[in-house]
This record gives C-alpha cells, sequence and structure tokens, in this order.
C-alpha cells in the first residue's frame, strides 16, 4: 500500500493516483477524479456552488489577456487555475496588473482564476473519513499567506480551534464535509475559508480542497 503524503501538482492532481491504479496498488486520499477536480479550482468552484457552498465571484481567463484590465473590479485574487501552496498568488488591491508579469516563468497561456477579494481571515477545516475534526484559523505575521508563510518558521500562527462565534464555527465544519462529499472525496482532505465577520454568517466563503 502506498501511503500519499505528496502535495501539489504530480501527486495531488490525480497523476500519481492514475499511476497507481494502472499499477493495481491501493493508496490512502482520494482517487483520480476528486483529486483532478479538487486542483482545478474553477471546476472546484462549480462543484460547490452546486452543492449551495459560497465562493467569491470570480472568472476564469487566460494570464495574457489580463494585460487589457481585470475582468472585475479591484480588489482581485488572482491565482492560477490548477497550482498549489499559493504558487502564483498575487493580490491587486488596485487596478495594477504589472505584478503578474514580473515573474521570470511568465506565460500568456498560463489558466488563472479571478476572484473577488474576500477582507477577513483565513480559515481552515480538515475531514477525516465523514467527520470534520476542527477548525483553524491562520494568521501571517506579513502579508497574506503565501507560500513563504505556509513553509517558513515564525511566517504564520496557527490558532486552533479557531476563535469564532459557535454558529459560525459550525458552519465551517458542514461546509468542509459537503465539501468533501461532493468532491467525492476520501480518505483526509482539508478545506481552506476566507471569513469577513462584517457580513456575519454570510460572510463565509470556500475557497479550495486540498
Amino acid at each position: 500500500r502506498v501511503f500519499n503524503a505528496l502535495h501539489g501538482r504530480m501527486g495531488e492532481d490525480g497523476r500519481v493516483q492514475g499511476l497507481l491504479d494502472l499499477m493495481g496498488l491501493p493508496y490512502t486520499h482520494s482517487g483520480v477524479l476528486a483529486s483532478a477536480i479538487a486542483m482545478d479550482k474553477p471546476m472546484a468552484k462549480l462543484i460547490f456552488e452546486s452543492a449551495g457552498l459560497r465562493c467569491a465571484e470570480g472568472v476564469e481567463a487566460g494570464l495574457g489577456s489580463l494585460k487589457d484590465g481585470l475582468p472585475l473590479p479591484p480588489p482581485v485574487v488572482v491565482k492560477p487555475a490548477a497550482e498549489g501552496s499559493s504558487v502564483g498568488v498575487a493580490i491587486l488591491l488596485d487596478g495594477d496588473v504589472r505584478p503578474l508579469f514580473e515573474r521570470n516563468d511568465y506565460d500568456p497561456a498560463t489558466r488563472v482564476l479571478v476572484e473577488r477579494y474576500v477582507p477577513g481571515c483565513e480559515l481552515t477545516c480538515g475531514v477525516m473519513g465523514d467527520r470534520p475534526l476542527a477548525v483553524t484559523e491562520i494568521r501571517p505575521t506579513q502579508g497574506f499567506y503565501d507560500y513563504r508563510a505556509k513553509y517558513t518558521e515564525g511566517y504564520a500562527v496557527h490558532d486552533v480551534p479557531a476563535r469564532l462565534d459557535p454558529p459560525v464555527y459550525a458552519k465551517v465544519m458542514d461546509w468542509a464535509l459537503r465539501a468533501h462529499r461532493a468532491l467525492g472525496c476520501r480518505g483526509v482532505s482539508r478545506a481552506d475559508f476566507r471569513f469577513n465577520p462584517e457580513e456575519g454568517e454570510d460572510g463565509l466563503y470556500i475557497l479550495e480542497v486540498n
């Protein structure tokens, strides 16, 4: 049996899962279809919305097309359509798109998801089997929860359990389980959220499932 501890492309997007299926080896976590859909953010967004889960307004586009302007009014978040660990994510507080094209690996054909920026806090909730575990609030010490904050000690604080009103806490756990089921996940998954307290219980938005 294979314990799949891989994260991101190849390990989390259905490719390794497909290889293991061909080899006839059982493995942990989700299968090919759930893994592929979860990694494709625009497709996962459609699944979440069909399950009644609120997502921030978003538009899929080619990265090169954004040189002509943003498809949504700022502030927005621009993220690769199929990437993990916040690689390539940019928060544009105004209409200046230049930061999107300053990377050395800029490719105009890259699919991106442009979403309305949701102010507030970052939340995540793990699901094991068919049971949500706990809600965590993630507080970056500077900037947003980018690649550096995720993998460098001291750049983020994780509060478990998150200090939320009980109805909101329960809603996060419920949505994490519903997202897990909607994608057809198995084993362990983790759903990421943004929560804007100024909107009350309606301020919860699901981002993605890992």
